[in-house]
């Protein structure tokens, strides 16, 4: 592109990714399923350039509308969607499966992933995290991001992204996750707010016994028959529990209403 690129804003978290070998492997992350497209937060293109030629639907969602010239020269006008992409409606861009693909802001990251979680079309993604969030996710030290993701979907490291990598680079390392949606989820998708909301409830406290942080929530009775069926001891910390384990609760305690 000869265009020069709009000074980038801190407030929107905006670093443009700048190497060749990390945008080839994004691109070719999951190329061979040919699947739709859904770009957010394209900024100028330069990852955009790459996805559009792989031939497949592509659309984009933008915040800032600085990029529009950039955009215009590899996109038509259909394909961008100006808006905050928290308060788009993903399931409405595509009828079918797709890929979502995002240098995510890292200030919003958290809760954008959450929602791409919900969306049963979006089959499988491929985002740059903060490498502090990203590690969040595939840790074995269960919290509620971590557990939710992996309730519904298969995460893998595509790569690690040094701040070198961007203009202007950051003060922090990113990473790259591979998603890809379980065909069989742990919890069923028309359940994900009621399951997110325990996980919120089973995770504030994480370092707290269990059985304790439970029971500001739930009913007595209901915390010690379940802790006692599944054979979980009334003192563990829920950061050491197993995706099992979480699961287990959440059958048990997660579909009431609390006290």
């Amino acid at each position: 592109m000869n265009k020069p690129l709009p000074w980038a804003l801190k407030n929107l978290g905006q670093h443009y990714l700048n190497d060749d070998n990390i945008i080839n492997s994004i691109c070719n992350d999951f190329a061979n399923l040919q699947l739709p497209i859904l770009e957010i937060g394209p900024g100028p293109g330069i990852l955009t350039k790459y996805l559009a030629d792989l031939e497949m639907p592509l659309k984009v969602i933008e915040k800032d509308d600085r990029f529009e010239e950039h955009l215009l020269e590899i996109l038509n006008k259909d394909q961008i969607i100006w808006g905050d992409a928290l308060k788009v409606e993903l399931d409405t861009l595509y009828t079918e499966d797709y890929w979502l693909v995002s240098n995510l802001p890292y200030n919003v990251a958290s809760p954008l992933l959450v929602n791409f979680l919900k969306i049963p079309h979006i089959k499988v993604m491929t985002l740059m995290f903060q490498k502090e969030v990203g590690n969040r996710i595939l840790t074995k030290d269960m919290n509620s991001l971590g557990a939710l993701t992996k309730t519904f979907f298969d995460v893998k490291v595509l790569c690690e992204v040094p701040p070198w990598a961007f203009l202007p680079p950051p003060k922090v390392d990113s990473i790259v996750l591979s998603f890809k949606r379980l065909d069989k989820p742990h919890i069923d998708l028309k359940n994900f707010d009621q399951f997110e909301k325990f996980l919120r409830n089973l995770f504030k406290m994480r370092r707290k016994q269990v059985a304790k942080v439970l029971k500001t929530t739930y009913e007595k009775d209901k915390v010690d028959q379940a802790l006692n069926v599944l054979n979980i001891e009334k003192t563990l910390r829920a950061e050491i529990f197993s995706m099992e384990d979480v699961h287990g609760l959440y059958r048990h305690l997660g579909q009431s209403n609390g006290n």
